[in-house]
């Protein structure tokens, strides 16, 4: 895969706080989400990205290119539609974007029909005259969208883009991301909290937890690395008890699931689960493979977790694995 964004072992503290605690991945073309917590590092990596702030440790390269040493160079090739919604209330939705492609080297001429152009294709073509501060939430951010695309770069980056949207505004903005990602072959990174939306339209996932990025890879690869069996198992409890406990043992991850379990782990843990069973003599009501979403996937990489306190910390042997939740008194069977 086409590098685009390089990030080996990166470290960023604000004082005494680690933001990202030794971040290692690569974004390629296509639409990616970054996925994490609050607290997780998301926001601090957008701004290594963009070249505002410095890594205190690691590398980082935007087509090549160190954001940190040549900041104006990348941004150049950047698009950045920020979360927050501080947008000149007076200033008309074309002037501002026409402004923001002058910013970014356009001539005056050009700058002013990319700004049309380009806000006919978020769906405001007919509000392009109107002054942002009379523009709804939905409005607004599609203005964003359009500041960020106006000098045609190779990569936007989109913070939090659905934020504040109805139902109808969210699915069309998310169909317009699908667009620029696919149709107009511009490189996408979402950061989202929400993995219903990442899910939906990106190709790739990154997920921080704790500074760090617990998983990245294609949708199908982070699926894959986590298939998963439903089982639910029919016994005295201590025979259970025993029949999990085995299969956590492994390295498995278990979560209580209605009456039953889901279990998640390597390719071989349908295998796992069956030889378990054979070996207990547990009774089974019911077990079969399961498509893991990307929540679970979330879930079972520790993407909650509280940020990290050492830098060295994905170099550290991980933490002992907690009991199975069948250990807990009156859990599911």
């Amino acid at each position: 895969m086409e590098a685009v964004i390089e990030v080996r072992d990166v470290v960023k503290r604000w004082g005494s706080t680690l933001a990202l605690g030794g971040a290692s991945c690569t974004v390629g073309p296509g639409v990616t989400g970054l996925l994490g917590a609050n607290g997780a590092g998301k926001t601090s990596l957008l701004g290594l990205i963009l070249g505002l702030d410095r890594p205190d440790a690691g590398q980082l390269r935007v087509f090549g290119i160190d954001p940190a040493t040549a900041g104006p160079d990348v941004r150049a090739l950047l698009g950045y539609s920020p979360e927050h919604h501080l947008l000149p209330p007076d200033v008309k939705a074309v002037d501002f974007v026409r402004h923001v492609a002058e910013v970014h080297g356009l001539p005056r001429r050009e700058a002013t029909n990319r700004a049309s152009d380009v806000l006919w294709q978020v769906g405001l073509g007919e509000e392009r005259g109107r002054a942002l501060g009379t523009m709804s939430t939905g409005q607004r951010q599609r203005v964003k969208l359009a500041q960020a695309l106006a000098h045609d770069p190779k990569l936007v980056l989109l913070d939090e883009p659905t934020d504040g949207l109805d139902p109808v505004q969210r699915d069309a903005m998310l169909e317009l991301i699908h667009r620029i990602g696919h149709e107009f072959e511009i490189t996408v990174l979402l950061s989202s909290h929400l993995l219903e939306e990442v899910e939906r339209i990106c190709d790739a996932a990154v997920i921080l937890a704790g500074g760090v990025v617990a998983a990245a890879g294609t949708l199908d690869e982070l699926r894959g690395d986590a298939l998963g069996v439903s089982v639910e198992l029919d016994g005295d409890r201590a025979v259970v008890d025993e029949t999990l406990t085995i299969v956590h043992r492994t390295g498995a991850e278990i979560r209580a699931e209605g009456r039953g379990y889901l279990i998640t782990g390597g390719a071989d843990i349908h295998h796992v689960v069956r030889d378990a069973i054979a070996t207990t003599g547990v009774g089974v009501r019911r077990l079969g493979r399961r498509t893991v979403s990307l929540e679970e996937v979330f879930l079972g990489v520790g993407a909650g977790a509280d940020p990290a306190q050492d830098p060295r910390r994905s170099a550290l042997p991980p933490p002992p694995p907690p009991p199975p939740p069948a250990a807990v008194p009156g859990g599911p069977r």
